[in-house]
């Protein structure tokens, strides 16, 4: 396949994450992943694909990558999770359903993670993307009336 542009990428993207983690959670998993241990959620549409593996819960790891047929052309690495002590499966539950609300408002301008801002009940998310598409980096949190409950740092673009 030709070199996709940073538009269609974008829509590709939000469409892939929205029917992943964002949409389904863990049960977007695949039977067989790649490595032990690890989740590794898949999305397919017109010639390109999206991979995301990561390991661990309350603290993870991943990788995102897209490709356009047998040809890599984007990724992105990511690292974060909740705050030592938090430990309560309800509390756990509750971070992590707001989280997946926030992801599912992903935009094509910054198809990274979430908006920049959303707020519901007591919970506040907050993305500070720096870059495109095709070269990016940020910080999303998430606090829980003021307090900080989670933090992940990320970073990729289009492989050249």
């Amino acid at each position: 396949m030709d070199a996709i542009s940073p538009a269609r990428l974008s829509a590709f993207l939000v469409e892939a994450k929205r029917r992943t983690y964002a949409g389904l959670d863990d049960e977007a998993t695949v039977s067989t992943p790649a490595f032990a241990g690890s989740k590794q959620l898949e999305y397919r549409d017109d010639g390109l694909s999206y991979r995301d593996i990561y390991f661990g819960m309350t603290y993870f790891v991943g990788q995102e990558v897209v490709q356009s047929g047998a040809r890599v052309i984007w990724s992105m690495s990511y690292a974060g999770g909740l705050l030592p002590g938090i430990a309560d499966r309800a509390e756990v539950a509750a971070i992590y359903a707001f989280l997946r609300q926030s992801l599912l408002r992903i935009k094509a301008d910054t198809p990274f993670r979430g908006p920049l801002l959303f707020e519901a009940a007591d919970f506040r998310y907050v993305n500070t993307p720096e870059g495109d598409v095709s070269d990016f980096s940020g910080v999303e949190q998430v606090t829980r009336s003021g307090a900080k409950v989670y933090g992940l740092r990320y970073s990729g673009g289009m492989i050249r």
